[in-house]
């Protein structure tokens, strides 16, 4: 007790006054009253008013501290709303006042109240967050004194704050200190070891969690001391307290996915006690020790090291992989699929931006529920497992998932279900060894797509995507055909099952066959529509999502097989007319665009009669969150930027769709300025949708762009500034392509902007290692663009750049944009042709890099650079240079008559 009598004697002179303490007092009981009657509105209100005074906080420091006759909650609720006012006014406080807080919450430390001292050290944290350790030199003293004190309340009331501190800031404790002969960690972490040792779960817990947040800093301390650290693992690895046990799981995760070189030594120990705690009976300890399987893969430590223990390792995982009794899917299972969804139900959405370029950005596969589980972990441990080991696991787990599958009684159907999923799980990984069978595991799975068990109809439409390429790899065969077309119907059929969770998973299934199957899918589109149709009547508002991603994908799959009135009735009225339903602002909208935007690209021009309404509308929305970004109140709708991404993007599907077709759209409306205002947004993913409409927009209709040419032009390169390009480069990429598609369009008139240009271009080129693929293929083709209209401008600095520019067109694959390219080489070459001198060897591997260049016209000028260069250089010159060259390559210049 002396630290904290210490601290009480020291403590400043304020003194409250009784009449405020009363009311500060009264106002506390009436926020935490569960009685209805008071109005929390008001009293908050009223604590809001006194929040005004200087000495607030002083007064809720005493209440919380002091107030001893009144209950811990009204104490309680005073030392939270204390530490919410730390947070936003701890620096404007009077130094005094900053005093008299710290002073009265030290003592409170070691108060006889655990949730007093709980809060303590949730406001000490704040409190060290705001002003930093050396700005509360005595919190170190009061802290070392507890933590050595052997008075339970006072070590944990210590251990609570450190621990928090450790949690939320963990590197101030492994800072210099002024005053302080060391750093505060090197104080504190023999006290945490010896407390691994403590009679008293709650310190053994709050130490090691302590320790834990260290690993990835790796302070010196902790660093010169593992052995005592590991030590204390080995000693806490089968303690009493689940909590204590997750909390050793956890350092060895952390610790293999860091520093494994310390773990090796001590290897199959630690692997042979993550497989026992993998069965603990525990679900939270089996859990931690879960993410070790995985986290040792990602590791790329070597595999042998598992090998060994695969056979005892994979039962474990696959009983986990069973639904646990309390998992809420079971609950949410039960669930009628007419009954609406609630706001909270519906996830958050992600839209991503329009990117031109060959990068396809991967997404990933979204689990039907968010909540992370063991079931979950062992699933994605076994599929890591299966991608690392391959068709060695078979041995030991096929026996086990054909006794599962076999398994007869409805009590069973978890053990069913859980087999299921482990065949979806190794679907990647075993690919190989489970080719022979695949007919047989699809015929198999077909059947169960109609079981009782909604979770069992559910998990066999994802296992089964997870087959896809297989099942329409064999279309090419009649029996092939037939298993393709059974999964198509099931799905279909399991599209309109009642559940909901039925739902989603066939949906989400049945988007992953169509991008296999693609043009596959074309006999059956009448049945697939109907059915998507139907579903799209049926679903709540979670699903539709879901069904609008399918319709999306089904219109990229089948491209213009779907331009037929036949399809259009059943597929247009429904969406369309929920279109009308939905409001500018309603959110429902953004999947809604998105799907018009595929099926806008795959119509093309068949999308025209339903072209204008759809415009339209996408200009006012962008007209709409325009205004409100500026003035929400008077544009009656809050900002969103999605909405104007979304929009871009469908305008940029149109352009691409209906082609020249969007020029009458495009000249009756604003699009031209509100286009401008987006291109300099000041969100990257904003820019990133409008430079991409930007270049659709030059390729069809550039007229319509000219009024405001430079600024566009300007707002372009200026994405392309080297500080840009590093915080957004998607922004760049796509500014980079829309102004090559400009140059070719507006030819001499993009001088003004030429040099600029060039020089943003060059550096990118130069250090592409570290950019990514599509900006380099971009900025080499404007660089060629601009090159091609503006050759004298370009070609007198041409040896700065001709290696590395030649070096990622030869990366190009042939298509009319690496024409441009070219085109701009050989107009640059005639206009300079000692500027490529030396570039000479680099120039014919580019030149070699076509697979055939189509375009007669450019054919025939390569032709005559490599005949120009052949004459240039005389006295073998010529000869040398294509010594230079590999065999391939001069075989393929020989196409160019040299």
């Amino acid at each position: 007790m002396a630290a904290a009598a210490a601290a009480a004697a020291a403590s400043p002179s304020w003194q409250p006054q009784e009449q405020g303490f009363k009311e500060i007092c009264g106002l506390l009981e009436q926020q935490i009253s569960h009685s209805s009657s008071a109005d929390k509105a008001q009293i908050w209100q009223h604590l809001q008013h006194y929040s005004h005074l200087p000495d607030f906080n002083n007064y809720l420091a005493f209440i919380f501290s002091r107030a001893e006759g009144k209950s811990v909650e009204v104490r309680q609720a005073a030392g939270l709303y204390l530490k919410n006012n730390l947070r936003s006014m701890y620096n404007t406080m009077q130094p005094a006042y900053q005093q008299y807080v710290k002073s009265e919450l030290l003592p409170c430390l070691g108060a006889a109240d655990k949730h007093i001292r709980s809060t303590t050290g949730t406001i000490v944290s704040v409190v060290v967050q705001i002003g930093g350790v050396a700005g509360w030199p005595e919190l170190l003293h009061a802290l070392v004194n507890c933590l050595d004190s052997n008075d339970l309340n006072h070590m944990e009331g210590a251990m609570d704050a450190l621990s928090k501190i450790c949690e939320d800031i963990p590197q101030y404790l492994d800072s210099d200190v002024p005053g302080l002969a060391e750093r505060p960690i090197n104080i504190f972490l023999p006290r945490l070891f010896r407390f691994f040792q403590s009679p008293h779960a709650s310190l053994r817990k709050l130490s090691l969690g302590s320790v834990n947040q260290y690993i990835m800093l790796m302070p010196s301390a902790l660093y010169v001391s593992m052995d005592q650290y590991l030590q204390g693992l080995f000693i806490l690895a089968n303690d009493s307290a689940a909590e204590v046990r997750k909390l050793v799981c956890a350092a060895f995760v952390q610790l293999i996915e860091v520093r494994p070189s310390f773990l090796e030594p001590h290897l199959r120990n630690v692997i042979e006690y993550m497989l026992q705690v993998n069965k603990d009976t525990d679900d939270e300890v089996a859990l931690e020790a879960c993410e070790f399987w995985s986290a040792y893969c990602d590791a790329q430590l070597p595999p042998e090291n598992l090998r060994e223990f695969l056979p005892r390792l994979i039962p474990v995982l696959l009983s986990n992989m069973a639904y646990a009794d309390d998992d809420e899917s079971l609950i949410e299972a039960e669930e009628d699929g007419s009954q609406p969804d609630r706001d909270q139900d519906l996830k958050p959405r992600f839209h991503v931006s329009r990117f031109h370029g060959s990068d396809e950005v991967e997404e990933d596969d979204d689990d039907v529920v968010n909540t992370w589980n063991l079931r979950k972990c062992s699933a994605a441990a076994l599929d890591i497992l299966s991608n690392v080991f391959g068709d060695e696991i078979l041995p030991t787990l096929m026996p086990i998932v054909e006794a599962k599958l076999s398994a007869c009684g409805d009590d069973a159907w978890k053990d069913r279900e859980a087999a299921v999923l482990a065949l979806g799980a190794i679907g990647e990984g075993c690919i190989n060894g489970l080719y022979p069978h695949l007919l047989e595991i699809v015929a198999f799975l077909i059947p169960l797509l109609d079981d009782k068990f909604p979770l069992i109809r559910s998990i066999s439409c994802w296992t089964l995507s997870r087959f896809s390429k297989f099942i329409v790899q064999g279309t090419g065969h009649p029996k092939g055909y037939e298993q393709f077309d059974n999964v198509l119907m099931g799905l279909l059929r399991r599209i309109l099952d009642d559940n909901k969770r039925v739902q989603e998973a066939a949906c989400s299934a049945f988007a992953t066959l169509e991008e296999e199957a693609a043009e596959e899918l074309a006999p059956r589109l009448e049945i697939i529509l109907k059915h998507l149709m139907t579903a799209f009547g049926k679903y709540q508002r979670r699903n539709l999502r879901i069904v609008y991603d399918a319709i999306g994908t089904l219109a990229e799959a089948v491209g213009g097989e779907l331009n037929q009135p036949v399809y259009l009735d059943i597929l247009m009225p429904p969406l369309i007319e929920k279109w009308q339903q939905l409001s500018n602002s309603d959110k429902d909208l953004f999947p809604l665009l998105e799907c018009f935007t595929s099926i806008a690209h795959a119509l093309g021009t068949g999308f025209a009669q339903f072209a204008e309404p759809v415009f339209r509308r996408c200009i006012n929305i962008i007209q709409t969150q325009q205004y409100a970004k500026a003035d929400p109140v008077s544009a009656g709708v809050p900002y969103d930027k999605e909405f104007v991404v979304c929009s871009l993007d469908l305008l940029s599907g149109l352009a691409e769709g209906l082609g020249s077709g969007i020029e009458s759209l495009v000249a009756q409306c604003s699009l031209r300025d509100l286009l401008l205002h987006c291109c300099v947004d000041d969100a990257s993913d904003v820019r990133q949708s409008a430079f991409a409409l930007l270049g659709d927009l030059a390729r069809v209709c550039p007229v319509h762009l000219h009024p405001r040419l430079s600024e566009f032009l300007e707002a372009a390169a200026k994405q392309l500034e080297i500080s840009k390009v590093k915080e957004a480069i998607s922004v760049a990429n796509n500014a980079c392509w829309a102004i090559g598609e400009l140059a070719v369009k507006v030819r001499q008139e993009i001088s003004p902007i030429v040099l600029t240009v060039i020089s943003c271009l060059v550096p990118i080129l130069q250090h592409a290692e570290g950019l990514n693929k599509s900006l380099i293929e971009n900025s080499a083709i404007t660089l060629g663009r601009l090159a091609w209209v503006c050759p004298d401008l370009v070609s007198p600095h041409m040896e700065h750049f001709m290696q590395s520019w030649c070096t990622a067109l030869s990366m190009i694959r042939d298509d009319v944009e690496k024409e441009d390219a070219f085109r701009g080489l050989c107009t640059m070459v005639k206009a300079n042709p000692t500027g490529g001198l030396n570039s000479l060897v680099y120039m014919c591997k580019a030149i070699a890099s076509w697979h055939e260049i189509r375009s007669e016209d450019l054919h025939s000028e390569v032709c005559q650079v490599l005949l120009g260069y052949k004459q240039m250089l005389r006295n073998g010159a010529w000869d040398q240079c294509m010594s230079a060259l590999e065999p391939p390559v001069k075989e393929k210049l020989s196409k160019y008559q040299v």
